[in-house]
């Protein structure tokens, strides 16, 4: 009987324990459920479910390089939401003065997205056999010759003459020498190809010179150039005097992401470039605002960027359009120099199609 006992008294703890917990979930629930996702949204949002570009699954961390020239120019508007935190990815941004300070760090992917000059995509591309791939077109033609005398009307009149350059190897060097063998000038004999290490230098110069200089400059050093000489002038349109010896034109500048980090991390470079192409967009409609954040970023004076903006061509080129208008200008240099590009043409693998 003892034992009897004993066992009742044992099941009806274990039934009043059983009890209670579940009085207890009973109350714990009620406020879960209050607080919905569409108590807490705000009125106008829809209900459904967010596309992955609304709500990123990461905020993963990027870094990012851009050359301190017209090329960064399309990219200020993403370097300003990122600084404020409302970018999709949270950027790392590199400025460098030149193309050698980043190219290592694409091809081993450290910095797996860069603005770089077109022909140096083409031959990073061929030396790390497609380890880079073309994501975009960001800058058409900028380039001009300088002068700060009445000599240079033409492109033949640059012979015998020195000129003052920068971007030794990439593309100011190769369309400047393309520009002169269409014309019938023998660059390494008929001319004097003076290549500075960055384009502020090829400006100041210009900026104290005194007697007839001649020099090559993409465009907000050469706004810079004639607010500081007023000898200096425009002498050419590089973008025209190439345009007037074959159908395509000079693209200067692009973006590339290193392969292997793009085929591994895709949707974070999707939604960079669905970012980049806005801020492209605002940078021609926004010239004012984009010509400050030149400035906070130190690239450019906001002074000098406010009138160079809308002469810096700024795109923002992807799929068929970047690949007609890449390869017709890679296509171009390959003939002139297979050296300028890396060698030879790349194929349809370096061009990216989302």
């Amino acid at each position: 009987m003892k034992k009897l006992i004993s066992i009742l008294l044992c099941l009806a703890l274990v039934f009043g324990v059983t009890a209670c917990g579940s009085s207890d979930n009973n109350t714990t629930t009620t406020p879960t459920q209050a607080a919905t996702p569409t108590e807490s949204a705000n009125p106008t949002d829809t209900p459904a479910e967010p596309t992955p570009t609304e709500t990123p699954a990461v905020r993963e961390n990027v870094s990012v390089a851009v050359l301190k020239g017209p090329t960064a120019i399309g990219m200020l508007k993403l370097m300003d939401d990122d600084e404020k935190g409302t970018s999709k990815n949270d950027y790392d941004f590199t400025v460098a003065g030149s193309a050698d300070a980043i190219v290592g760090s694409v091809i081993k992917g450290d910095i797996p997205i860069a603005a770089v000059p077109c022909n140096l995509a083409a031959t990073l591309w061929n030396k790390s056999n497609g380890g880079v791939t073309l994501l975009a077109i960001n800058t058409l033609g900028v380039l001009y010759i300088l002068d700060t005398g009445t000599s240079v009307q033409s492109v033949a009149d640059l012979k015998g003459k020195t000129i003052y350059a920068t971007g030794a190897g990439t593309t100011p060097e190769y369309t400047l020498r393309y520009l002169l063998t269409t014309n019938g000038i023998d660059p390494d004999k008929d001319v004097t190809i003076v290549m500075l290490s960055e384009a502020s230098e090829v400006a100041a110069k210009m900026a104290s010179a005194e007697g007839d200089t001649i020099a090559m400059l993409p465009m907000p050093f050469v706004i810079s150039v004639l607010s500081q000489n007023e000898k200096a002038r425009i002498a050419l349109d590089v973008t025209k005097e190439w345009e007037k010896s074959n159908d395509s034109t000079v693209v200067t500048g692009v973006i590339v992401a290193n392969t292997k980090y793009l085929n591994e991390h895709k949707a974070t470079v999707d939604a960079f470039l669905d970012e980049y192409a806005l801020s492209t967009a605002y940078a021609n409609e926004n010239v004012d605002q984009t010509a400050e954040l030149a400035e906070h970023f130190d690239i450019f004076k906001a002074a000098v960027a406010k009138k160079a903006i809308p002469y810096c061509n700024i795109v923002y080129k992807t799929g068929a359009e970047m690949k007609a208008a890449a390869s017709a200008y890679l296509q171009v240099l390959f003939d002139a120099n297979n050296a300028s590009v890396g060698g030879k043409m790349p194929d349809d693998s370096f061009y990216y199609n989302r």
